[in-house]
């Protein structure tokens, strides 16, 4: 009788304790990685990987004890229209702030502005759907693209940051364009000394605009 009282004891402990984990909500997912999703500015074509800013900012931010974790998604020729369509690939559950870096490809193959900018405000959107911040790179194109072309492609970037309430880094190579000592043979890829400038300059306006709190 006692055997039979004992098994029924362990019996119903061990239902209560399944029921208890069965009814125990999942830990929530931390959601300190910061995506720097780019074109080849971003993934640093032309540089070893661990030299590309964002691999800079993932060492700086471990160094410094930040609870950030950088993660590069940056692929070299990207459209603002590739992704938008790879889009899901990358944005994770982990993913706290995107940064965004696209549209240099669309502007220098002179594609459609309009289509441009409904590719970013898509991207822009889904990103906010699925509760992650969105903090927006401006980019600047060469005078040889026309004034007007080169002024709306400019503006783009501004309209979007107001549109969805934005923090915006107006220029990404700021310091760094059009200087041949920072940026490779082809004189548009920032070279491992770039990089680090760029980081730099991503790192203080992250810093200053409180995104690393």
């Amino acid at each position: 009788m006692a055997s039979s009282l004992t098994g029924l004891s362990v019996l119903t402990l061990t239902l209560a304790l399944g029921a208890a984990s069965e009814a125990a909500p999942p830990a929530p997912t931390r959601r300190n990685v910061v995506l720097f999703l780019g074109d080849s500015l971003t993934a640093g074509l032309g540089v070893e990987p661990e030299q590309a800013y964002p691999a800079l900012l993932a060492q700086r931010w471990k160094k410094e004890g930040l609870s950030f974790e950088a993660r590069n998604a940056g692929v070299s020729g990207s459209t603002t229209a590739d992704a938008l369509e790879n889009l899901d690939w990358s944005l994770t559950k982990d993913v706290g702030i995107v940064f965004l870096e696209l549209g240099a490809n669309d502007g220098l193959r002179g594609l459609s502005l309009d289509a441009s900018r409904k590719n970013l405000a898509a991207i822009i959107e889904k990103i906010q759907a699925r509760g992650a911040r969105v903090v927006l790179a401006g980019m600047l194109l060469p005078p040889n693209y026309g004034r007007d072309y080169a002024g709306r492609f400019k503006a783009m970037y501004r309209g979007l940051a107001r549109r969805y309430g934005l923090k915006m880094m107006p220029f990404l190579l700021e310091g760094v364009a059009g200087r041949p000592e920072l940026n490779g043979e082809d004189g548009i890829h920032p070279n491992a000394a770039g990089h680090k400038l760029v980081a730099e300059h991503v790192h203080d306006f992250f810093a200053r605009e409180g995104l690393l709190r």
